[in-house]
């Protein structure tokens, strides 16, 4: 009877457990590292932008070339630079590979970020940069293709007041897309350029 009794909870403690880890986050199993989960993720698809020369840009303009992209915006003080930095220097240390690689940074600040500013700042890091941005509605939808999050966050001075600027809260990911399209991986945030290189020297020379 004892034995029967220690069998029954044991069994009702491993099914307690089960339902935690189904709708507790922090009890799930993590995901695959970025690198091995390619073209099984929805990421990506249409959107309709403005380029950094004011012509219009679609992801069918993305087609027949790999591309990284990034969104961010241009008055971010560290992130941002230091990222398109690092995909400057990845597509550069690929070699002949990098040269199949088209850098995209997306604008999450369309108030700020217009077409001069966005064709300025990503021709300070290389010459095949894409810059774009667009209306509030269409970096909205551009964003939610690539399931990226962002929110403008009011700025305040040492007293907790606003100020009355702001910066822009955004997801931090280098996105890697096949020439149709399609999502490869994904690199995080300190991911360095030869790390990300060696990927792309692996994936655009197969």
């Amino acid at each position: 009877m004892i034995l029967k009794r220690i069998l029954i909870a044991a069994v009702i403690l491993l099914g307690t457990l089960a339902m935690l880890a189904l709708y507790h986050p922090g009890l799930r199993p993590q995901a695959t590292p970025s690198g091995d989960t390619g073209g099984t993720v929805a990421i990506g698809g249409s959107f309709a932008l403005v380029d950094g020369q004011g012509n219009a840009f679609t992801d069918a303009n993305l087609k027949g070339k790999y591309s990284l992209v990034f969104f961010g915006f241009t008055h971010c003080p560290d992130i941002c630079p230091l990222t398109l930095q690092v995909m400057t220097d990845a597509i550069e240390q690929a070699g002949p590979a990098g040269e199949r690689v088209t850098p995209v940074f997306v604008s999450v600040d369309p108030e700020r970020d217009t077409v001069e500013a966005v064709g300025s700042y990503v021709g300070a890091f290389h010459p095949r940069f894409v810059g774009l941005t667009g209306t509030p509605e269409q970096v909205e939808a551009a964003a939610k293709v690539y399931r990226v999050f962002f929110r403008k966050a009011p700025l305040k001075d040492s007293e907790g007041k606003e100020t009355g600027e702001y910066t822009v809260e955004h997801t931090g990911i280098i996105f890697l897309m096949d020439p149709e399209g399609r999502y490869l991986t994904h690199f995080s945030s300190g991911t360095s350029g030869e790390d990300m290189a060696a990927y792309i020297r692996r994936e655009a020379t197969s």
